[in-house]
């Protein structure tokens, strides 16, 4: 049986999710509230993925035939971040967790992109802008040359893990990981976004 692009894609975000839940179930073992704060995050975090979409993108194509499949689908990984956050910080409060959780998540956030980014280099989704071939393009389904968007952001994530698994383990910047990670997210999204085809994708 043939795994389609678009199954294989909905099977590694549902990986993403069932790695980051058996680590944190690990991690909850010393408070069962943490168990908490992260199904707030993760239903944050797809709430603002749809959410900002459907403000930034999604109201374009009000006149498309099928606009409903590509609202269902759209989603944006900004959206998630800042929702994520805003559900956690909602959570920590209502549970009364006064603990400092944006170590984890810094780890954790940039792994679950990187997995999720690999169903798009999968799926064929989230393109670079057309560039002469080079050595470092890739070739979209027609053949054309474009910049490798999907494998920089990537290879972005994954040195944010590297960087913040050294900083975790040094114990430097306690705390501030995940609003590190915010910052360097998006000031690279900020300047990688002009290389990005965006018109041509519903997953951002």
């Amino acid at each position: 049986m043939i795994i389609g692009k678009s199954t294989a894609y909905g099977w590694l975000m549902l990986a993403g999710i069932f790695l980051s839940i058996v680590f944190w179930s690990r991690l909850a073992r010393r408070d069962e509230r943490l168990l908490k704060i992260y199904f707030a995050a993760l239903f944050s975090a797809f709430l603002g993925a749809k959410l900002v979409y459907l403000a930034a993108e999604g109201w374009k194509f009000w006149d498309d035939p099928q606009r409903w499949m590509i609202w269902a689908t759209g989603k944006t990984i900004l959206g998630a971040l800042l929702g994520g956050y805003l559900g956690v910080e909602i959570a920590k409060k209502l549970t009364g967790y006064t603990q400092p959780t944006g170590d984890w998540f810094a780890l954790i956030a940039p792994l679950g992109i990187a997995l999720g980014r690999v169903g798009c280099l999968v799926q064929g989704c989230c393109l670079g802008m057309r560039c002469a071939p080079g050595w470092w393009t890739i070739r979209d389904a027609h053949g054309v040359a474009r910049w490798p968007a999907v494998p920089v952001e990537i290879g972005f994530n994954l040195a944010a893990v590297v960087v913040f698994a050294v900083l975790r383990r040094r114990q430097w910047l306690r705390g501030q990981h995940f609003h590190l990670y915010l910052i360097a997210y998006g000031l690279f999204r900020f300047g990688h976004e002009f290389l990005r085809a965006t018109n041509l994708h519903s997953t951002t």
